[in-house]
């Protein structure tokens, strides 16, 4: 099998536009950090989308929260709850974020996931031209553009950092 037939990324692969899905790269090593996934593509740690999820508590219900940041920032848990309408947003463990992505730490997409997942876009983003993204699996990062990013997500435009 073909690193690109792996199930987490070719879930990710059908969940993005053909010529997208076809830019996807599949890394020697592991790129679980927007540093070393700069690195790896040679591009600004900031033009790394980092797929942050959280636990989006409210009415003691925690539904999963997909934050994508830029790889220059740091989400302000505070302020996305308070964007978020949730009285708190807390990091979700591992279980909580295969269960909700059908992906790994380090490994989330923005796409391809089993259902839809509230998402937010840190606008600081848009500052980028390209933007490098995980594509279901810890080796594999695809390239896309805000607007893009935004579009396939569905994903709410705001400031989640400080």
């Amino acid at each position: 099998m073909s690193a690109l037939e792996h199930p987490g990324i070719r879930k990710v692969a059908d969940a993005l536009p053909p010529a997208t899905a076809d830019r996807i790269v599949v890394l020697p090593d592991a790129v679980r950090t927007a540093a070393a996934a700069a690195q790896a593509v040679g591009v600004q740690v900031g033009a790394i989308a980092n797929s942050l999820v959280f636990a989006a508590v409210r009415d003691g219900e925690a539904a999963p929260l997909l934050v994508l940041t830029s790889g220059a920032h740091r989400a302000d848990t505070s302020l996305v709850a308070a964007l978020v309408g949730a009285d708190a947003v807390k990091r979700a463990d591992p279980e909580f974020v295969r269960e909700h992505t059908g992906q790994v730490i380090g490994g989330v997409s923005p796409v391809g996931h089993p259902a839809p997942i509230e998402t937010v876009v840190d606008e600081s983003l848009s500052g980028y031209e390209e933007i490098w993204a995980a594509a279901g699996h810890p080796h594999a990062v695809y390239p896309t553009t805000f607007a893009d990013l935004v579009a396939l997500t569905g994903g709410r435009i705001a400031v989640v950092s400080a």
